[in-house]
């Protein structure tokens, strides 16, 4: 070798052919007696400024099983020589990924720890290129990197190498980001059959000091970007100790932006997907106090925000789909607000809570929809879920017509999304007496009407709520023929109810309130009642009628027949007999 140490082009040449006798004698490992002078003349070569030998160097020094400082020097250039992307192509050729999971597969985790972090460092740095990733899973690359964070996992609170490991194990999840879906990282959350999940590594890690601010906050990265499949966020919800590990954080660390958006994104992730998670959360001891604590904190920012522009004359407006990071904290923490009051227990309980009801009622005081949408129609639909709860000391019910007045401002706006937001919690606010006044008094009943013209099941079946509550008062029954209304109806039923059963119940619902004191089917429903008679008789045919729910199973049916069938049978006879007594007479005069 020493002749060609002037010409590199040379020496990667001499390098293969050495490694290709030394692997057909079978003299690879430590089996060649001149392994120790082969391996010195190597480490001379190292010194060489040159990626293609190093990267020929690493993997015949690998491949001598060589331990100790040498395998953590052949790792390190192994690293070096990855780290370039412009290798690439000369790390396809060759067969140093081999040597790097081997190393994976057979190295003392503790004892090797610095080596193994390099040599995965070295295999992140490959998975950046699609064929050798695609050649990284062939080869069991993930079997391995789920043992090695088992093998993480075990380590105990006390051991010596724990904090140390803390790094190793950010390479893995970095590295798990590249070579495999959701599943790995699943793996980490769930404990071996000896171990409880309050054993789990990460969540005793991050109370160590030396590794807290990197470890954490990568860690959250990928939670994060992970939450986002059902697999994890099952996982990570069976984990009962990361409840207390996210509040902990959020206390001691309110007004670290990245790292509160982090983990909010997270618990409004769990909290979509679990109602174990939302119910879990909610008993952790000061958990809504956590979350109005950073309400309140995040709110203030955004008003102090908003003043710091009114006092320079900043006139311009801002982007709605960009929010600010004040504003970004306070949509996902709605959003975890609203995902919690899913739960029937948890919602009745927040729809109690006054302090929760005040802030959201105060967001939609202070911010429009054309400033921040999604803040606005985020806190919309969170009053809208706990408008639902019928609880003694309601803090909606006592603020309800404070919430009209707000979604008022939100209905008359020029976004449709909103708008239909606004229309959900007027369909619950107006079974109370005092909203469906409110209503009328605004004339928000012909926006509702109108609604109805949409040709979205949707925003149909939120208007028809509104419409089916004011016909529940007698006085307010005849609103229904202004704008249309009763055409609309029909128009309604005709267009979505043979596919969607609920909305042509209460379409007939608010029908049978509507014609209570009928004396004529004509007179009642004008020029709609033959359209209206032909629906609701091809409704009530069973074959026809569950034909359309054909993939929907027994439930569908059960709808049918229970909640259905009964009021719209009332309704179709009603008709029927104002209809055919209204045509005798007709005949009679002539």
């Amino acid at each position: 070798l020493k002749v060609f140490f002037n010409n590199v082009e040379s020496l990667c040449l001499a390098c293969t052919k050495l490694y290709q006798v030394l692997n057909e004698g079978n003299m690879l490992g430590k089996r060649f007696k001149g392994r120790s002078m082969l391996l010195k003349t190597l480490y001379k070569l190292v010194e060489i400024d040159s990626d293609p030998l190093c990267l020929k160097l690493a993997k015949i020094i690998l491949s001598m099983k060589v331990d100790g400082k040498n395998l953590l020097g052949a790792c390190k250039l192994a690293f070096k020589v990855c780290r370039n992307g412009k290798n690439d192509y000369l790390i396809q050729t060759d067969t140093l990924l081999d040597c790097l999971l081997e190393v994976l597969r057979t190295e003392d985790l503790q004892k090797n720890n610095e080596a193994i972090l390099y040599c995965l460092g070295a295999i992140k740095f490959m998975s950046g290129n699609a064929v050798l990733l695609n050649e990284m899973v062939n080869k069991g690359a993930v079997e391995m990197l789920l043992q090695l964070m088992k093998q993480i996992n075990n380590i105990k609170e006390n051991d010596s190498h724990f904090s140390s490991l803390g790094h190793l194990l950010v390479q893995v999840m970095l590295l798990r980001e590249s070579v495999d879906a959701p599943s790995l990282v699943a793996f980490t959350f769930k404990s071996s059959e000896s171990q409880k999940q309050s054993d789990f590594f990460f969540f005793n890690l991050l109370w160590e000091k030396k590794v807290f601010s990197f470890i954490c906050m990568l860690f959250l990265y990928l939670c994060s970007k992970l939450s986002s499949y059902n697999d994890f966020c099952a996982a990570l919800a069976d984990c009962s100790r990361c409840y207390i590990l996210f509040l902990a954080l959020l206390n001691k660390h309110q007004k670290q932006q990245d790292l509160v958006i982090r983990i909010i994104f997270i618990l409004g992730n769990l909290t979509a997907k679990s109602n174990q998670a939302r119910e879990q959360f909610f008993k952790e001891e000061g958990s809504v106090n956590t979350l109005m604590s950073l309400f309140q904190t995040y709110h203030e920012l955004d008003l102090n925000e908003e003043k710091w522009y009114h006092e320079r004359g900043r006139e311009e407006k801002k982007n709605p789909k960009h929010p600010s990071k004040a504003e970004d904290v306070l949509i996902k923490l709605i959003r975890v607000l609203a995902n919690l009051s899913v739960h029937p227990n948890v919602g009745a309980a927040l729809a109690a809570a006054h302090r929760v009801v005040e802030l959201l009622v105060t967001v939609l005081e202070y911010k429009s929809v054309e400033v921040c949408e999604e803040l606005v129609i985020n806190a919309a639909t969170t009053i809208n879920n706990l408008s639902f709860y019928k609880v003694k000391s309601s803090a909606v019910q006592d603020k309800k017509l404070r919430i009209a007045e707000m979604l008022l401002k939100l209905l008359m706006s020029n976004n449709m999304d909103g708008v239909v937001e606004a229309v959900r919690v007027f369909g619950n606010l107006s079974q109370y007496h005092e909203i469906c006044d409110f209503i009328v008094q605004k004339k928000i009943h012909k926006f509702v009407i109108a609604l109805l013209d949409a040709k979205n099941q949707d925003v149909c079946f939120s208007a028809c709520g509104v419409l089916l509550n004011l016909t529940v008062d007698k006085d307010k029954r005849a609103l229904l023929m202004e704008e249309g209304g009763i055409g609309k109806l029909v128009d309604c039923l005709r267009d979505f109810g043979p596919a969607d059963l609920q909305l042509a119940c209460l379409i007939c619902k608010t029908l049978w309130n509507y014609s209570e004191n009928i004396t004529s089917a004509a007179l009642c429903f004008g020029e709609d009642t033959d359209t209206l008679l032909m629906l609701l008789t091809s409704l009530l045919d069973e074959e026809l009628a569950l034909g359309y729910g054909l993939d929907r199973g027994d439930h569908h049916k059960l709808y049918w027949e229970t909640e259905f069938k009964p009021v719209a049978e009332k309704l179709l006879d009603r008709i029927r007999t104002h209809h055919s007594s209204v045509s005798a007479a007709i005949i009679t005069a002539f």
